[in-house]
């Protein structure tokens, strides 16, 4: 079965418009999903809308709401939101260009394969591509897609594009703030010296097909076995639980460091630390 565009329009840079199409670069359902089971009927539950101090009520007597202080809610018809959503335009123009280093990876939210429209489109869509590529530059624009605006960055990725939405800039917390107690002190040289080692030793070209989800395997896994068998419980297998940690120091740092690039290779050789003059009695 075909993909399915997540967007179809148009990318306008200058006087220039590319047809193209925009693709979901993940798949959501990758990921395990579970409902909640009424175990003696084994029916699936379903959720009721309820108010407090009143009971179910009517889908029809509900609507929006957005909560200024405790308890107290401004109340929004569906009419009223429809009117402020901004129109779906089918055009993304390209405003601005950044270094391809300038945006924290903090801002990046969700990935898109983009793709030309037809054949008509491919000539634009490939000078758009290396033009890109050859100045080192991400394009930014804004796109309107069901009612809101998403601000995204388009940047080569192969022989396509890719889009990635981009959060804007009151959605992302200034983590300065969480680092307020942590020392800004530099440490030892010969500990910085092991972790540096340790790190060349472990460092390799990422493979994303090198890691796994153990935790999903392991449902998946368990999921298999229960419909095979049938049963509605299972015996779950003991697991060894990791040793508790001991309180950490220097000594007890450096001693795991260098256990650590012993087990790949060995820790540069360091010159013993100058001995301090001693100090004249007065």
């Amino acid at each position: 079965m075909a993909a399915r565009a997540y967007w179809q329009g148009q990318i306008r840079l200058a006087l220039v418009s590319i047809p193209v199409e925009i693709y979901a670069a993940t798949r959501s359902g990758a990921k395990i999903a579970f409902r909640q089971i009424h175990e003696p009927s084994g029916k699936p539950i379903s959720y009721e809308k309820v108010a407090d101090g009143v009971g179910p009520v009517d889908k029809d007597d509900i609507i929006s709401g957005y909560e200024v202080s405790k308890g107290n809610f401004v109340l929004l018809e569906d009419r009223e939101i429809d009117a402020v959503k901004i129109e779906s335009k089918k055009t993304l123009e390209l405003v601005q260009f950044v270094g391809a280093d300038e945006i924290d990876p903090l801002y990046f939210e969700k990935p898109y394969y983009v793709a030309p429209a037809d054949d008509l489109a491919e000539e634009a869509f490939v000078v758009l591509r290396e033009a890109l590529r050859k100045a080192g530059k991400i394009g930014l624009g804004q796109l309107s897609i069901r009612g809101s605006e998403k601000l995204v960055a388009l940047k080569p990725c192969g022989k396509g594009l890719l889009l990635e939405t981009l959060r804007y800039a009151d959605e992302v917390r200034k983590g300065q703030s969480f680092f307020t107690e942590v020392s800004g002190e530099k440490p030892c040289a010969d500990l910085l010296d092991l972790a540096a080692t340790l790190i060349e030793q472990r460092s390799a070209p990422f493979d994303p097909a090198a890691f796994h989800d153990r935790y999903a395997d392991a449902l998946r896994k368990l999921i298999d076995r229960k419909a095979k068998s049938n049963s509605k419980k299972a015996i779950l297998e003991d697991t060894e639980e990791p040793a508790a940690r001991s309180g950490s120091n220097v000594i007890d740092l450096m001693a795991a460091l260098k256990k650590s690039v012993g087990e790949t290779g060995s820790a540069p050789a360091k010159k013993p630390p100058a001995k301090k003059p001693a100090r004249k009695r007065a």
